[in-house]
């Protein structure tokens, strides 16, 4: 599976000396007449407005190795901020993560979350380019690892969402997502031109590459205390996006998709907490491949607003038009910056979602560490291992809380 960092992590231990050399509580009062509050909402713990205008933009390394890839190396930077000095108003972050293999494989990562000063107005979305090759095993919900072949294509990704704010916790506004695909190679497995390989299955004009373009109206309640590491609260992200030659889209199609979370702690504290999320995606009309509902999500874009889902299953190793899936997660503080935390999850995909039986249902486990890197902010570094169906399992490296 992919993105292990163990240089990363290294980077960010050496850095937290200087990176928690600010105190975590305040040690005076702001001596500036504070900003307006937004009613309802309490200060954030130990926060200090007067620390949060300037985001950390200094970058640390990353070096990886996996079969696919090689040797690879980059940067990420990963700033954390809050546009004004009230605390109520929620913390601003965005992940910037850039790497080039030995074997000419590239990811260029750039996914924020702002909300401006009174929390008016809440920007979410991604601008990437990837040059990556993937397993592809065909399409549906039984698929065979006797058909893995090994593609690879350029995908240039810009995904944005602009909500206004209309009520406590609940923004109402556009979203706008293209993908610009360009040619499918075939790397690996199979013989060419045979007919019975899953990457000949493809449309030809699909292997060729193609745009999705599409637009619709979205909606976000966002009541979670903490968008990096959530103790409690919940949060529903539901939209729609039409995509058509009005666009620029070369294929027809709608997408539907819901995305709900509920975070609360266990056993009277915040020691423990439980975290559960249903994702939902839906298509109707022409969807080319590359857009499918995909279980084994573990890029961390926008498409599932930065979430891994059926961590333990190889990245999109079932596709199809519709895609559902459940995921629950107990987190346990364990001791100074270190946590632990136990996974799973169940899903499927089909065409149509009467397509769906009980006896195809895929799973999902595994177990995983997590280094708190900024405990004022609750950034976390995550180490994951997960096994699922379909014949894979692996770790997985990444920024931030899987959901």
């Amino acid at each position: 599976m992919r993105f292990m960092y163990p240089l990363l992590a290294a980077g960010l231990l050496t850095s937290v000396a200087r990176a928690q050399s600010v105190p975590a509580t305040p040690d005076a009062a702001p001596t500036s007449v504070p900003a307006p509050t937004i009613p309802g909402r309490a200060a954030a713990d130990d926060d200090d407005g007067r620390r949060d205008k300037k985001p950390n933009f200094i970058p640390v390394p990353i070096a990886f190795y996996q079969q696919e890839t090689g040797f690879a190396g980059g940067i990420a930077i990963l700033p954390v901020w809050r546009f004004g000095t009230d605390t109520t108003v929620r913390k601003s972050n965005a992940r910037l993560i850039s790497w080039i293999s030995q074997k000419k494989q590239t990811t260029v990562q750039l996914t924020h979350n702002i909300y401006t000063p009174e929390e008016k107005f809440f920007l979410s979305g991604e601008l990437s380019y990837y040059d990556l090759a993937f397993n592809y095993y065909g399409i549906g919900n039984n698929t065979v690892k006797r058909d893995e072949v090994t593609i690879q294509y350029p995908l240039v990704v810009f995904d944005e969402k602009v909500l206004k704010i209309v009520a406590p916790d609940l923004f109402v506004g556009l979203r706008y997502r293209l993908t610009s695909l360009g040619k499918v190679k075939l790397k690996d497995g199979g013989e060419a031109g045979n007919p019975d390989n899953v990457y000949y299955r493809l449309p030809q004009d699909q292997r060729d590459g193609g745009i999705s373009s599409g637009v619709g109206p979205a909606l976000l309640y966002d009541g979670r205390d903490n968008q990096l590491a959530t103790y409690t609260g919940n949060f529903v992200d539901a939209h729609v996006l039409f995509n058509g030659s009005g666009l620029g889209s070369d294929y027809k199609f709608t997408r539907y998709q819901l995305d709900a979370r509920h975070f609360n702690p266990l056993f009277g504290s915040n020691n423990t907490i439980f975290a559960a999320q249903f994702m939902g995606q839906y298509h109707s009309g022409n969807v080319p491949f590359r857009e499918l509902g995909g279980m084994g999500a573990t890029l961390g874009g926008a498409a599932y607003n930065n979430a891994y889902l059926m961590r333990g299953i190889y990245e999109a190793r079932f596709r199809n038009r519709q895609f559902t899936t459940v995921q629950a997660e107990i987190r346990q503080k364990l001791f100074w910056r270190i946590d632990g935390a136990v996974f799973g999850a169940l899903g499927q995909v089909g065409y149509n979602l009467s397509d769906y039986k009980f006896k195809d249902t895929k799973v999902a486990a595994g177990f995983g560490g997590r280094f708190r890197f900024n405990r004022r902010d609750r950034l976390n570094i995550r180490l994951d291992y997960g096994v699922g169906s379909g014949g894979n399992s692996g770790i997985i490296f990444a920024v931030g809380e899987a959901f």
